[in-house]
């Protein structure tokens, strides 16, 4: 078997994942693209354990682990993002980050419409 035909669809896997991670706002969508690489980098595994004829199948045994934390990765994080969504009313990745740096859940740093902050009068008084 050529080594070279499932690490181009391992490498063409990845990319995608990599691609919906970096691309998408959707919660479940970027947990979906994280399963995605993981996937890749199985295929990766068992290639190399089968071109390499390993006697202990190392590549396949790392296989499994990885399915393994996978599995549970994936539980808690559905756990985590339904808990967001719960009290944020939103799994949009880009909401739930300016949420956590202090603005405003109705508006967006680069909203026109947005009440100015106030100003400091003292700071003024001293400038």
């Amino acid at each position: 078997m050529h080594l070279a035909y499932p690490a181009v669809l391992a490498a063409l896997l990845f990319a995608t994942g990599l691609y919906g991670v970096l691309a998408r706002r959707n919660a479940i969508l970027v947990l979906m693209s994280v399963e995605l690489m993981l996937n890749a980098v199985n295929l990766n595994l068992v290639a190399f354990d089968v071109w390499l004829r390993d006697t202990l199948h190392a590549g396949q045994a790392l296989t499994l682990f990885v399915i393994a934390i996978a599995a549970a990765e994936i539980g808690i994080g559905l756990a985590i993002v339904l808990m967001v969504y719960r009290n944020r009313g939103t799994s949009d990745v880009d909401r739930l980050r300016d949420n956590a740096e202090g603005l405003d859940d109705d508006t967006s740093p680069d909203d026109p419409t947005a009440a100015p902050a106030p100003k400091d009068e003292k700071a003024e008084a001293t400038a």
